[in-house]
């Protein structure tokens, strides 16, 4: 995250947003979002944020409770005290130990496009020959009484 907040725009806990944020810096939310954020630059969501809504971000820290898909161009960070419900995509993931998160995460370093259909293929392959393996030993079991 950029340690440079003088570009920051901040939320306060006091403040409760319904629509749409769009920054060129970074933003601070600590009150509520129902909408989504379209920023540029690093968003941080503090413990005491409530956002339902998606968040398009340079990176992301998110400390409080967010109901939405996260795409980050860099890194998203989920702070111990952090209630994701929501897919995630970044570049690089951190993830501290108390972390509620229930979603699907797509983590990739070299951004570039990965082809699911490989894994899919090996999975079925697993499946098949540990199916064969079950019906032999079934039908050892069975010949044995």
């Amino acid at each position: 995250m950029n340690s440079d907040t003088s570009s920051e725009s901040l939320i306060t806990s006091e403040v409760e947003i319904n629509g749409t944020i769009r920054s060129s810096g970074s933003v601070r939310i600590d009150g509520k979002l129902e909408g989504e954020l379209h920023c540029d630059g690093d968003a941080v969501i503090g413990e005491s944020a409530e956002i339902k809504g998606n968040l398009k971000v340079n990176s992301a820290s998110i400390e409080g409770t967010l109901t939405g898909n996260v795409v980050a161009k860099d890194r998203i960070e989920m702070k111990s005290s952090a209630r994701v419900t929501g897919d995630i995509k970044a570049k690089r993931l951190s993830v501290e130990d108390g972390v509620t998160f229930v979603g699907q995460s797509e983590v990739n370093p070299s951004g570039s496009p990965i082809s699911a259909a490989p894994v899919i293929e090996a999975a079925a392959a697993v499946d098949a020959t540990a199916s064969e393996e079950t019906e032999e030993l079934e039908g050892a079991a069975t010949e044995r009484f």
